[in-house]
């Protein structure tokens, strides 16, 4: 991708160019809406003119620059920099990552250290139970990177941390990552509902179990923290708005997280913020920059009440077993009251 600026009536605007199409215009670090007519022509509005870029000349470091469909000026742009390839420990690392990743063995491996490790710390019914949400919380990823042509490498479990949908490609807008991000949740959420629904047709506690878990889990999950999944969907909501309103947001993310795991001891949570914080820091620094899409308000919007609503549904489930006599499956439910 090649970057360009260019300053029209007093304005300066950012091109985002990948080949020879446009994929983003700025305007004041604010994205702005563009046509693309006809093949490598783009246009927007400034004021009462129609301005036109016709990326036909790429290639050959040219852009053509139209006012009113007239011709005004041919603009020379910088060639495409090909990234360097990562020398040192760092790439070896990189590579070795790379390897680990693509291995099918690690996968059974690591599904097996998860299932063994669960078992030993509560009980192999328990173990099980606790894969298949995570599995079917991680699928749920996977399947709305499929839904956007993003190409994955399958799913991870992590023995005492959870799942990793791990994917080849990065996304391109702010809604994909809002998607992506609650699919995970809204599967997790079919879990639970599934759950209640086999536990009264069966009156079989272990689907109660289930629900619960489940429930809990991805209520977990939803947190406004980087880099969980409500993490995740609150940085695409307030960076679509103004870089520093997302910058402060995502700061009282961290300090509410912060406060969590003072609360209570959860210590596996200050390592996640550490990530979540190093997250936020590349976000900011890279805003001038960022091939990301953002929300308009319509999308900012929508996106709160999705995330609202698989919120509420699992605390539904949860708040369904609150009066249980079993202490497990009203446990959850005293752990977000208090």
């Amino acid at each position: 991708m090649i970057q360009i600026q260019l300053t029209l009536a007093e304005q300066s605007f950012n091109l985002v160019l990948a080949e020879q199409k446009i994929v983003q215009i700025f305007q004041q670090q604010q994205a702005i809406g563009f046509d693309n007519p006809r093949d490598n022509y783009f246009e927007f509005g400034l004021g009462d003119k129609v301005i036109g870029l016709d990326t036909s000349l790429v290639n050959e470091q040219s852009l053509m620059l139209y006012v009113n469909d007239q011709l005004v000026q041919k603009l020379n742009i910088p060639p495409v920099e090909k990234a360097k390839p990562k020398q040192g420990l760092l790439g070896i690392f990189a590579l070795g990552f790379k390897l680990f990743k693509s291995a099918k063995v690690v996968k059974v491996a690591l599904a097996g250290a998860s299932v063994a490790g669960y078992a030993w710390l509560f009980t192999f019914e328990f173990a099980l139970m606790l894969i298949a949400c995570l599995v079917i919380h991680e699928y749920g990823h996977v399947r709305a990177m499929q839904y956007f042509g993003i190409k994955t490498k399958g799913i991870y479990l992590i023995p005492f941390v959870g799942g990793l949908a791990v994917s080849d490609d990065k996304i391109t807008t702010r809604w994909q990552d809002v998607v992506i991000s609650l699919m995970g949740p809204a599967f997790g959420l079919i879990t639970s509902v599934l759950g209640v629904v086999l536990y009264y047709a069966t009156e079989m506690d272990i689907f109660a179990g289930v629900a619960v878990l489940s429930a809990l889990l991805n209520l977990f999950n939803l947190l406004p923290i980087l880099p969980l999944d409500g993490g995740h969907v609150l940085k695409s909501i307030s960076f679509s708005m103004r870089s520093w309103v997302g910058l402060s947001v995502c700061l009282l993310g961290v300090l509410f997280g912060l406060w969590i795991s003072y609360t209570f001891g959860l210590m596996l949570l200050v390592l996640f913020l550490f990530i979540g914080a190093l997250e936020i820091v590349f976000e900011w620094r890279g805003r001038h920059f960022s091939h990301l899409v953002p929300l308009n308000q319509y999308g900012q919007g929508f996106s709160a009440v999705m995330y609202a609503l698989v919120v509420a549904g699992h605390v539904a489930v949860m708040m369904h077993f609150a009066d249980s006599e079993n202490a497990i499956l009203s446990l959850p439910m005293k752990i977000l009251s208090s």
